[in-house]
């Protein structure tokens, strides 16, 4: 879970600026929509291998 503490004198914008920074480095968010309703193992096995081949293309591209 995410948390951020309050420096001295920060204003509530600031601190909810760095927290939904944290967020976002993090990846909740993208975890939680992931996990928002349930994906059959043969689907999830089959988003895994489209981006193995995704990430081998871009590596292969670099060259």
């Amino acid at each position: 879970m995410a948390n951020v503490v309050a420096r001295d004198n920060e204003s509530f914008e600031s601190l909810l600026k760095r927290f939904n920074k944290r967020v976002q480095q993090e990846r909740i968010l993208a975890e939680v929509r992931r996990r928002e309703y349930y994906e059959k193992p043969s689907v999830k096995r089959k988003r895994k291998r489209a981006s193995k081949r995704r990430k081998t293309a871009r590596v292969l591209k670099r060259y």
